[in-house]
């Protein structure tokens, strides 16, 4: 056998559908659209969300919750894995992320007091819990607010 003598299967293709070409074409004089209405129209489409007049469901479901656009977003740090960079006098976030514990640099940092802490570190943040700093304080270390 060589690729000239290749042939497709009988069945396998079709011809195109040639919609628009009169009725000898074999799709009839309306192309296959049926009798007037809006999808017999050029540019008749129908969005999928279209309901027929019916509310949509969209409008239909109650609307919930609420969501503050002056919200916050911190990155939470415990302070237990703080000593993982304890190696660093000073830790700031580009410290921390540097270590693993943020992900992002330009995103706040706040230190929650779980765990405890047994270096004195200078740490840096943008917000502290106050069990934090107690424990920061208390264990000979230093607390900075990050603007």
């Amino acid at each position: 056998m060589r690729l000239g003598e290749l042939k497709r299967v009988p069945g396998s293709t079709k011809k195109r559908k040639r919609i628009g070409r009169g009725p000898g074409s074999g799709h009839g004089k309306t192309s296959t659209r049926g009798h007037k209405g809006q999808k017999a129209r050029s540019g008749g489409k129908i969005h999928p969300r279209f309901e027929g007049g019916q509310m949509p469901l969209q409008r239909r479901l109650p609307k919930r919750g609420f969501r503050s656009l002056f919200k916050k977003e911190y990155q939470i740090v415990n302070l237990s894995s703080l000593e993982k960079c304890g190696h660093a006098e000073v830790i700031n976030p580009l410290v921390m992320k540097n270590s693993g514990l943020v992900k992002k640099e330009d995103m706040p940092v706040k230190i929650l007091g779980e765990g405890s802490i047994t270096l004195a570190l200078t740490v840096q943040a943008h917000a502290f819990s106050q069990s934090a700093k107690e424990k920061i304080l208390a264990a000979g270390g230093k607390v900075e607010l990050i603007k």
